[in-house]
């Protein structure tokens, strides 16, 4: 009875160790990064005293320890073996287990990483087993464990290989991930190619006839060294136009340099944009380039050109007009050959009438005046652009999110969008990072959207009709996670097929709308 019961428990313990690694091999796509915590996760099950993961170098024929757990930095990087070459070596190049019962009797043992140089070599089995991937080795798992008659060495064995057949799997399986995202980025650089030839930007997205016009602005001037400025509201997107215009021109290899005018103190301002000479000023210990001298041959984007103060624009209109200037505190003629690119959130019309922003500099910047819509004015492009954001942050933190609910799409539909591209990027971010079922749902998102005031969405009617509403997104919903199939979508509502029929005829709904 009793030995039933070690025998159980050890059963219990080892479907929990499996389980544990099985989930640290699917909670991040880079493996390197779980390789620890596994054997951590071993050591925690099993007692093991120290372990490490080992893979093989095949352009130096080399075999590695990446990954320990109970040895010190200093001694996994001993860890480096020829194949062939102690345990480790010798498993990787002939692909089969070695099971040692005591260390000390064991020739081949090396000891590499000193890790059991002070304690009884008598007292110490050790186990590795090798990681293959089909029919190839890619490695090694090994483990140290208390010599004694009740330690199962073989049940230690079969427990090992199972990791290192999971380990491999997880290695597999990511290559072949790795492989077909090759081969969608192959994809999508060739259709990135076929609209660049119908010439939409591949950094910008919308099919709205506003931000089209944009795109048609873009292709016109692009070629050209016309100076651009780039009106629009803050967060619409200029500098993306700013670097569509640069990487569709001639310059496109050559630097494309940012100035955030705004942010610049007036008294470095100078400095930044066109250098300084060694003991120009209190601090200017060498000499050193400007912005302007950084961005010959290319393009300079100076953002928020309408925060510029009247020294400064005196300056730039001299750029402008000859493309040369001198560095503060030089006396040397600087000449640049430089496209100039401008953008401002401010009515600079305005600041003219106040003083506060030169004519003439007004008029040798609006060359090429391209004005860019507020999101509020594009609403058939947030969908789109709500997509590719909830796309773009799954991937950037390892979540798979596969849609955006349709309360969630109504909220980001009626709100009036004040931040622009840039505030519904933030939206969606938190609202990624939010969400546990693989969808973004309109609690998710930010509390301004939520609030009727805020999006123009204020509840009207009585109570009966509230219900009326919810009860129909809540049909719709379901509908859509079956694919139209109304006996599934009852069935994740909790209500019979029948009460769904009748519930869907009553709002009108079509349910093959939702099939795919």
């Amino acid at each position: 009875m009793l030995l039933e019961s070690v025998e159980v428990r050890r059963e219990v313990s080892e479907l929990s160790l499996l389980f544990e690694i099985s989930e640290l091999l699917d909670r991040s796509y880079d493996l390197r990064e779980e390789l620890g915590p596994i054997l951590k996760a071993i050591s925690k099950h099993t007692g093991m005293l120290r372990g490490t993961i080992s893979l093989l170098n095949r352009e130096l024929s080399e075999v590695v320890i990446c990954a320990a757990h109970g040895l010190s930095p200093e001694q996994l990087q001993r860890g480096r073996y020829r194949l062939g070459e102690g345990v480790i070596g010798k498993v990787v190049q002939t692909g089969r287990p070695v099971v040692i019962p005591s260390i000390s009797e064991e020739p081949v043992f090396l000891n590499r990483t000193h890790a059991r140089e002070n304690i009884d070599r008598d007292t110490i089995s050790y186990i590795c087993v090798p990681i293959k991937m089909e029919s190839s080795v890619i490695g090694a798992l090994s483990a140290d464990r208390i010599f004694g008659e009740e330690v199962a060495l073989g049940e230690d064995l079969r427990l090992m290989t199972i990791i290192a057949s999971m380990i491999a799997r997880a290695v597999r399986l990511r290559q072949r991930t790795q492989e077909e995202y090759d081969r969608l980025l192959e994809e999508n650089s060739r259709l990135q190619e076929e609209l660049r030839r119908k010439f939409q930007p591949a950094n910008m997205i919308g099919r709205s006839k506003g931000i089209q016009s944009v795109f048609n602005l873009i292709a016109q001037v692009a070629k050209s060294d016309a100076t651009v400025l780039i009106r629009g509201e803050s967060g619409v997107g200029k500098e993306l136009v700013a670097q569509s215009i640069h990487y569709n021109s001639d310059r496109a290899s050559k630097p494309f340099v940012r100035v955030n005018c705004a942010a610049l103190p007036e008294n470095i301002i100078e400095s930044e944009l066109f250098g300084h000479e060694k003991g120009a000023f209190t601090g200017a210990l060498n000499s050193r380039k400007g912005r302007f001298e950084l961005a010959h041959q290319g393009t300079i984007f100076l953002d928020e050109i309408g925060d510029l103060t009247p020294p400064v624009q005196i300056r730039l209109l001299r750029v402008l007009q000859e493309r040369e200037f001198e560095r503060v505190g030089g006396n040397e003629t600087i000449k640049v050959n430089v496209r100039i690119i401008a953008a401002t959130n401010r009515d600079l019309e305005t600041l003219m009438g106040e003083g506060k922003f030169r004519q003439d500099l007004y008029y040798r910047l609006n060359v090429f005046p391209v004005v860019v819509p507020p999101l509020r004015d594009r609403r058939t492009d947030i969908l789109e652009l709500a997509n590719f954001f909830v796309e773009k942050y799954s991937r950037e933190n390892h979540k798979y999110v596969r849609r955006i609910s349709t309360p969630a799409i109504d909220m980001m539909m009626s709100y009036h969008w004040p931040g622009n591209v840039r505030e519904l990027e933030n939206c969606l971010e938190r609202a990624v990072l939010l969400t546990n079922d693989d969808v973004v749902h309109g609690h998710h998102l930010p509390p301004t959207l939520q609030t009727s005031e805020a999006s123009n969405t204020i509840i009207k009617g009585t109570l009966e009709e509230t219900l009326e509403r919810v009860e129909r997104e809540m049909l719709v919903e379901a509908l859509k996670d079956a694919r139209g199939n109304k006996a599934k979508a009852a069935r994740q509502l909790g209500i019979s097929e029948r009460l769904m029929g009748l519930r869907v005829g009553k709002h009108d709904i079509d349910p093959r709308r939702y099939k795919t």
